[in-house]
């Protein structure tokens, strides 16, 4: 990316911001330095907890509930935004400074169409009418490369997929062209292919308007396309700084050359034995919803103590798969086998002890965990449910199932899942899916949302738990270093249909099917050229086919 110009934006000095947790205190930013200058993008990087989100609001002059800024200066433009009244950061959000959240699906109103929203903001801040607003949200649309840029605006949320309502919220955060833009994990949870396009429309538009930008992603191959310079934050505190290049070729500590851990990640292939029952065989599988075919003829198996890898892009069925398996999709034709007996494919037909042979692992766990539920009873449910346990029984087992996922029964067995990281929260995810004792388990882009380390204790965690119990994993997935490090066998699909399957060493073999080929050159590089590289052989691709 090209740097424009060298004027001081944003001066936050000496920041600390505490959070209040059980009755306490506890200092969750430890006295930050941090400069941008016009034109510039900071990458924030660090595993969960590190402080990148907290530091992000900060510049916008916002705290969380609960959170308070302790000590330091946050300077945008010369306001300290520290000592500014609500009214004057009112007035700056929005016109001058803009976020755009790592879920678009949750941060749009579902009941109001994209461009009203688009448009709400630049209104109620008197910087537009409506006809002019509404102009602009066609003009960015367009500049975003938008489908139907005249039209897609019209549409509600749930109308559009991840990528494209990602690039919506990219063009409302533009609308008053801002100084300064929050990127918070913009493409954490996009299919590879889609998050090329993102971050290709999002480094266009931030160098066309010559606005500053903060990146906060976990992702140092994502922020290396972004970002000028990159920060490394752990617990609050600086790791170290650099220009991205000299953070990429000789990053200083340990730390920082393990945030890409997962990527190094790879298991020994287990093959299958001749005669094998699968745990569960997709049969020729035909599915949809409404009048709208997703899956055509579908087939598939997976084997005790072997992971099943489906990779694809956003709509290419792969959770549409595990809802017929779980019998919460009833196909229009096919079969669906638990060890080689055929299932109802209702599930509200299946015996309990079907049920019980399949469970599930969510891709968010915030969404998953019923918030008001203690951890015990979260897992204690299933355990009372499939297995009888009741009273101490019942508890000795949730207790067990904590030791498994390595978390102390006695510090988390009260808590709420608000009380949790991303990763603890994902752990009970596993410890609930086991309480049923399943054979299949299906992970549905359970590591998508989570950062590099955590992501990779998760992996290993998975795998000793299969190495134990024989389990067998269905493991749903747009990540490609995710499946190098899990996977036995790997089904590619595309617009539900299976373009190609095999042993993962196979499949990563060339000659690569081309839609496979797309989908492998879409794996972020720790290169800072590699963007630019993709999206230019891709154009020239295109002109040839052409």
């Amino acid at each position: 990316m090209t740097q424009n110009t060298n004027d001081l934006l944003l001066d936050i000095q000496d920041l600390h911001i505490s959070a209040f947790f059980e009755d306490e205190w506890y200092e969750i930013v430890k006295g930050i330095n941090l400069s941008l200058k016009k034109g510039e993008v900071l990458g924030l990087i660090g595993e969960s907890g590190a402080g990148k989100s907290t530091i992000g609001l900060a510049a916008m002059g916002y705290t969380r509930d609960g959170c308070k800024i302790t000590k330091g200066k946050v300077l945008f433009d010369g306001l300290d935004f520290a000592q500014a009244n609500q009214k004057e950061r009112r007035a700056l959000r929005t016109v001058r400074i803009a976020y755009v959240a790592q879920s678009a699906a949750s941060s749009f109103n579902p009941a109001h169409k994209i461009i009203d929203q688009h448009c709400e903001g630049p209104i109620q801040q008197g910087a537009m009418k409506r006809k002019e607003a509404e102009a602009n949200a066609l003009d960015l649309y367009e500049r975003l490369h938008l489908p139907h840029a005249d039209t897609i605006g019209f549409r509600y949320p749930h109308q559009v997929s991840g990528g494209q309502l990602q690039r919506a919220m990219t063009a409302m955060a533009m609308a008053c062209k801002p100084d300064l833009i929050i990127f918070d994990e913009p493409t954490t949870a996009l299919d590879v292919t889609t998050q090329i396009e993102v971050l290709a429309a999002v480094r266009e538009v931030v160098n066309e308007f010559n606005c500053s930008a903060i990146y906060i992603t976990h992702d140092l191959a994502v922020v290396a396309q972004m970002a000028h310079r990159i920060m490394v934050l752990k617990h609050g505190s600086l790791v170290e700084e650099a220009p991205t290049r000299e953070m990429l070729s000789a990053p200083k500590e340990d730390y920082t050359k393990s945030l890409w851990s997962v990527r190094t990640l790879q298991s020994e292939v287990r093959r299958v034995t001749p005669n094998e029952v699968p745990v569960v065989e997709v049969d020729n599988i035909v599915a949809g919803y409404g009048n709208v075919q997703i899956l055509n003829n579908v087939s598939m198996k997976v084997y005790k103590g072997r992971t099943l890898a489906v990779i694809g892009e956003s709509g290419s069925g792969k959770s549409t798969t595990a809802r017929v398996i779980t019998g919460l999709l009833e196909p229009s034709q096919g079969r669906i086998l638990f060890d080689g007996q055929e299932v109802a494919s209702d599930y509200r037909k299946r015996h309990k002890d079907d049920l019980r042979k399949v469970q599930m692992i969510y891709q968010i766990p915030d969404t998953a965990l019923n918030p008001r539920q203690k951890i015990k009873d979260i897992i204690g449910r299933p355990v009372e449910f499939y297995l009888g346990l009741k009273g101490k029984a019942k508890e000795a087992h949730v207790r067990e199932l904590l030791e498994m996922i390595e978390l102390d029964p006695d510090k988390f067995m009260m808590r709420e899942p608000r009380e949790l990281s991303g990763g603890q929260k994902q752990r009970i995810g596993i410890a609930r899916a086991l309480a049923a004792e399943p054979e299949l388990i299906i992970c549905d882009e359970v590591t998508s949302a989570l950062d590099q380390l955590v992501a990779a204790g998760i992996l290993k965690l998975l795998r000793r738990l299969q190495d134990q119990m024989g389990l067998a994993y269905l493991f749903i997935t747009h990540d490609v270093a995710t499946v190098r490090a899990i996977a036995d066998e790997v089904v590619v699909m595309r617009q539900g249909n299976i373009i190609e399957q095999g042993l993962r060493d196979d499949m990563f073999t060339p000659p690569h099917h081309e839609y496979t080929e797309l989908l492998l050159s879409s794996e972020p590089e720790m290169d800072p050229d590699w963007l630019n590289r993709v999206l230019h052989e891709r154009k020239l691709d295109a002109e040839t086919s052409y």
